[in-house]
């Protein structure tokens, strides 16, 4: 290696005789890292001259990992062309590298040469997905301005259509041009799609027809950009991005465009509208890494946050300027940033917490051990979050985001709001007495801690759909405590004083629905609240039957035949899912007591690459699930069933009746925690 880079520098000093230079960039600076998920990659020096731009890295990767890099790596500048790599020397293109011990390689690359003026500009490994990426690389000394986001919006005004939440359905249709299952490597594609305004999750399968054609309707109940992906691709396509309203039908064309890569063409709809931010290269994500992959403290957090936002404002303008942004697309692109924004943050904040504790297990029992007390305190010092504030969380259009969801889970269940939450509840041991004094508590206590995390003086829309969730999540405890007044109210051997006393103790759904509906003030939350009560108010049946002409229904069916007589409790998990395995693993003994009863089954459902599963697959059922009914499906069917059972995440348990009935939601076996009582409870139910 040593002879490979005296042999380099050799090179470069000859070519350097020759070439024009005009500048040399030591140390440059770069405002993302993406997709090196085992280390990182970073320039060390950028020559640029007439005949190429020659960009020294260094790549500290893991040691002993894999990895490579492409020939078809490219620079691309702020007006979004590309200058191909044309040689690189310290290591070989399209081959597997493993990372030294050391876990650093130096190597250099030699592209077309970027136009004399550049300042910022990215390197791109090739067209892939997961391409390694150094984004917006730059001159330190070089003064990159950055609008705020009050000069963006003044510059572009845009006012957002007062039906922009609506509740209906939107069809996805279109056409692959040049489609063959076999050359593409699959026949569907998936959208995971979190509707905050519903309790279940919405896996969304698209399936592509023999000639290419698709078409995919669904609920929602506002304007969304998401996207239809595929893991299976053989080609280099693997996306169908889109944005649409409630109401809408999205007309999409796949077809290769004049440099021969895929590109969606779109013909109807708001996807039309903003087909430019749909197509553009802003990925607020990527530009976000260096916060959300942050290791520091609170007190050290500051600055990497402001260089962090000032980067997406950055290459907003750049981006929105080439591509001639309409207002609409601007707004939605700040909109996009604020939300990755605010989510790389309170990520950072949560893996920080983790950071700070370790589980050590004593007499067979585990035992959380704090690692810094004194930084253990700032993490519900709500000072600590003012970054926050910079996110305008009332503005409607931040629920259009794909990532909406994360930022409003971090929210909702960050340290100081949960802290908050038990305030003056809690005991000293972090229990609390479930009443009505105490959940009201709750509420008022929410509602504060929101308030004060975002620096607002009411309730924004996003801290009303924190408490709209709370609803959701309460909502069927309530209930239960409704049906205990009432039975308490039919004892005749208690004084009417006693079932007063009795009566007040109950955190009871005519209590605590009107303490919430109150507090969601936003028209369109408050009635969605309203029509939720309704619905599941109107619930009689406590299981429903499955679709007919549905092979994943069908499987399920099969499976009710196989075991007669038998509640069917179904674990939906997988192999690189951790607490799948833990669960599973901690309830082995549990699970052999199960097996003894002739009333229930217990299946475990997993998605692999093969019907026969992975190595690693088949060796864990073996250890863990030897005798059980242990069923592997292809992922795409895997992912069919999550439709099915709307659900997104794993573990994820299901519950079918003896007659193939699937269990409603409020008494389905939900894990083995506390299995015994809930299968006795469901029984007793269903009697």
């Amino acid at each position: 290696m040593k002879q490979t880079l005296f042999t380099a520098l050799l090179a470069l000093m000859a070519w350097t005789a020759q070439a024009k230079i005009y500048k040399t960039i030591q140390s440059p600076e770069a405002m993302a890292c993406v997709n090196v998920h085992n280390g990182e990659l970073k320039a060390r020096e950028v020559v640029l001259a007439d005949t190429a731009t020659t960009v020294r890295f260094t790549m500290d990767y893991k040691p002993g990992d894999w990895y490579r890099f492409v020939s078809a790596s490219y620079l691309r500048d702020e007006a979004g062309n590309r200058y191909p790599l044309r040689s690189a020397e310290g290591l070989k293109l399209d081959e597997w590298v493993q990372s030294p011990e050391s876990g650093k390689t130096d190597f250099m690359m030699h592209f077309k040469p970027l136009p004399r003026k550049t300042q910022v500009f990215d390197f791109v490994e090739g067209y892939s997905p997961d391409a390694f990426m150094l984004l917006g690389i730059h001159d330190s000394t070089t003064a990159l301005h950055a609008p705020t986001p009050e000069e963006l919006l003044a510059a572009n005004p845009y006012t957002v259509p007062s039906d922009w939440l609506a509740t209906d359905s939107i069809t996805v249709r279109g056409r692959i041009e040049g489609y063959d299952a076999e050359t593409f490597g699959f026949t569907s594609m998936e959208c995971y799609f979190k509707d905050e305004f519903e309790k279940d999750d919405a896996t969304l399968v698209l399936n592509i027809m023999a000639d290419g054609t698709f078409e995919k309707s669904f609920l929602a109940s506002y304007p969304i950009r998401q996207v239809f992906r595929t893991r299976e691709t053989k080609v280099d396509f693997s996306e169908i991005p889109f944005f649409a309203r409630p109401g809408e039908t999205i007309d999409i064309t796949v077809r290769r465009n004049d440099i021969g890569q895929y590109e969606c063409q779109y013909n109807s709809g708001s996807s039309r509208e903003v087909e430019r931010w749909l197509k553009s290269n802003l990925d607020f994500s990527d530009l976000s890494h260096p916060l959300l992959r942050f290791k520091g403290k609170f007190s050290e957090v500051a600055d990497v946050t402001e260089r962090t936002w000032q980067n997406m404002l950055y290459r907003l303008q750049a981006e929105s300027r080439r591509l001639h942004f309409t207002p609409m697309e601007i707004h939605l692109a700040l909109a996009d940033m604020q939300v990755n924004f605010a989510e790389s943050f309170m990520s950072y904040a949560m893996y920080h917490r983790y950071d700070l504790q370790k589980q050590e297990k004593r007499d067979g029992i585990y035992h959380t051990v704090i690692l810094d007390s004194a930084e253990w305190k700032e993490l519900n010092r709500m000072e600590n979050y003012s970054a926050l504030h910079r996110v305008d969380f009332d503005n409607p259009l931040l629920l259009s985001i794909e990532n909406y969801h994360f930022a409003l889970n971090r929210i909702q269940f960050c340290k100081p709001v949960m802290t908050r939450r038990y305030k003056g509840i809690a005991d000293t041991d972090g229990g609390f007495i479930i009443n009505a004094e105490n959940e009201i508590k709750t509420l008022a206590n929410v509602r504060a801690a929101l308030r004060e995390l975002m620096g607002t003086a009411t309730d924004n829309l996003l801290a009303q759909l924190c408490i709209y969730k709370d609803m959701l999540s309460d909502f069927n405890t309530w209930r239960e405590e409704e049906e205990q007044a009432q039975k308490i109210m039919a004892e005749e051997s208690w004084s009417d004083d006693l079932k007063q006393e009795e009566i007040a103790k109950l955190a009871t759904l005519s209590k605590m629905m009107p303490l919430y509906l109150e507090a969601l003030a936003n028209p369109y939350i408050h009635q969605k609240a309203e029509q939720y009560q309704a619905r599941k108010m109107a619930q009689t049946e406590l299981a429903e039957p499955l679709p007919a002409d549905n092979p994943s229904a069908d499987l399920i069916r099969s499976l009710t035949k196989k075991y007669p007589g038998r509640y069917l409790v179904i674990d939906f998990w997988g192999m690189g899912c951790g607490p799948c395995r833990m669960a599973i693993q901690d309830s082995k003994a549990l699970r052999a007591e199960v097996a003894k009863r002739d009333d229930v089954k217990l299946i475990f459902i997993a998605g692999e690459r093969t019907t026969e599963g992975s190595d690693a697959y088949r060796k864990y059922v073996n250890e863990w699930l030897a005798e059980e009914e242990a069923i592997c499906i292809l992922d795409a069917d895997f992912t069919r069933l999550q439709e099915l059972f709307r659900f997104n995440g794993i573990p994820h348990y299901e519950t079918i009746t003896p007659d193939g009935r699937r269990v409603r939601e409020d008494l389905r076996i939900d894990g083995f925690h506390n299995f015994n009582h809930d299968i006795s409870r469901l029984m007793e139910r269903m009697k």
